[in-house]
């Protein structure tokens, strides 16, 4: 008699198991997404989606409240989704079966902001916090083989950070530290714009080595979101927190220098209306491309000449990501584009895509 297949299997995957054998989980197992992003249904409720190369939604995982980012894990299909700033949980996600392994809840007195990265080899998560009883950013550290299990923290190097990212081939950290002051009792008030001192943070070892600051005269040029190149290059897109024009709203970095600012026309910059929702780095480091849901405005930069080659409008666009051959984008219409290459792919979906896109 045939013996059923099921069974077949479940006797080898027991001999692999016995043999210690058995493979991790890959990404493969979670439908090989090229992307992950949070988005919303009309009906009110959110998800973390996994979004292929070709623009197809590979998975869908609820999520209980509206999403920011996430954080991917780099060989396991685990990842983080941080609720919408200001929030206290976020949860880790097995994306092959749509388990929820763990929720992690932030030390009392603090909440996230949205965004994590996890280490070379993936045995740490660091995520970016407020830790409003004081008024400073700090990084948590949360160690992945122990049920991501907080094990520590560090200072961020400034107040309200935000984005951070690990430059590439090695566990060095750059933090977005944005300078905004905010407390849970505020809401999401702003409350130390006249004394706000952004800057990007570098961080080795556990240690501070480095920081860059923007000039004194664009000191409340809030530093957001990053982006890093094949090189190590780190790109900045920024929030203006003033009613007077700004002269830039993209920047790019590299050690041991200054920050060094994009050229673009003057009705380009107020274009973004001072507002840059995310920015994505081309694999070759040759582009920056950034958005601006309030300005509908995707915007791509030129790492040689630091000028603005060319923008495309699409309504409310914000997610952005580098693709085989150009970037992709969403918007909280819920289309996806392929822009800036030859393809030209395009998709659309029955969801309000949030902020960001995050390339696996």
């Amino acid at each position: 008699m045939q013996r059923p297949a099921n069974t077949g299997r479940r006797r080898f995957l027991g001999g692999l198991i016995a043999a210690g054998v058995l493979p991790r989980p890959t990404w493969a197992d979670a439908g090989s997404p090229a992307y992950l992003a949070a988005g919303g249904r009309s009906d009110g409720s959110y998800l973390l989606c996994g979004i292929g190369a070709d623009l197809s939604v590979r998975f869908e995982i609820p999520l209980p409240a509206r999403g920011h980012a996430a954080a991917a894990h780099p060989s396991r299909p685990q990842a983080v989704a941080f609720a919408r700033r200001p929030g206290t949980f976020a949860l880790v996600i097995d994306c092959a079966s749509g388990r929820l392994l763990s929720t992690l809840a932030c030390p009392e007195g603090r909440h996230f902001y949205g965004h994590g990265a996890y280490s070379r080899a993936g045995d740490l998560l660091y995520t970016t916090e407020n830790d409003f009883t004081k008024g400073t950013g700090r990084i948590g550290i949360w160690d992945v083989a122990a049920g991501y299990a907080r094990v520590g923290e560090i200072a961020s190097g400034g107040i309200g950070p935000h984005d951070i990212r690990r430059l590439p081939g090695s566990d060095t950290l750059i933090v977005a530290n944005g300078g905004i002051d905010t407390h849970p009792d505020s809401g999401r008030a702003k409350l130390n714009i006249p004394t706000m001192a952004p800057n990007l943070t570098y961080i080795e070892a556990e240690r501070i080595v480095e920081q860059a600051a923007l000039p004194s005269a664009l000191h409340k040029n809030s530093i957001r979101h990053l982006a890093v190149g094949p090189g190590g290059e780190v790109a900045l897109g920024m929030q203006w927190q003033s009613e007077t024009p700004v002269e830039a709203l993209v920047g790019l970095h590299r050690r041991g220098a200054e920050i060094a600012l994009f050229d673009a026309p003057a009705d380009a910059v107020d274009r973004m209306q001072g507002y840059i929702g995310s920015v994505a780095c081309a694999p070759d480091g040759a582009t920056v491309a950034v958005t601006s849901p309030r300005g509908g405005t995707v915007q791509f930069y030129d790492t040689a000449t630091m000028t603005l080659a060319r923008s495309e409008l699409l309504e409310d666009v914000c997610g952005v990501a580098p693709a085989a051959d150009g970037f992709t984008v969403t918007t909280g219409t819920g289309a996806l584009r392929c822009l800036g290459g030859t393809g030209g792919a395009r998709a659309s979906a029955p969801l309000m895509w949030d902020n960001h896109l995050v390339a696996l």
